[in-house]
């Protein structure tokens, strides 16, 4: 039996998507969201951050997707990257995270609500 490609294109992406978000949540998301579960300023960062995601990527308007996040996570993670960010390599002090940590966390906690619904 054949799949058309269009098929298995879109399961791909899909896959792809899962697994950047999963990284991310390994790298971030899983300590990050319990800090933030601690610390109502943290939290609140990342709601406001998670706002601006949503308005970025239309959200309002669209259902968010694993695709849609995955892929603004990656090109806020390139665009630093380029820039001369370096991923932490060590444990993050999640009491005065960076702006992009916090966008990276937002991300991940927008994905978890995906995974609720």
């Amino acid at each position: 039996m054949r799949v058309p490609f269009n098929r298995v294109a879109s399961r791909t992406a899909v896959d792809s998507a899962r697994s950047t978000l999963a990284a991310l949540t390994v790298s971030v998301g899983t300590v990050g969201l319990t800090a933030a579960a601690a610390r109502p300023g943290l939290l609140a960062e990342v709601d406001q951050h998670a706002a601006a995601v949503r308005d970025s990527l239309d959200g309002d308007r669209t259902p968010l997707t694993s695709a849609a996040l995955a892929g603004y996570a990656e090109g806020v993670r390139a665009a630093a990257l380029e820039h001369g960010w370096t991923p932490p390599t060590g444990p993050v002090d999640w009491s005065h995270p960076e702006w992009l940590l916090t966008r990276l966390l937002a991300v991940c906690a927008l994905a978890r609500a995906l995974d609720r619904d």
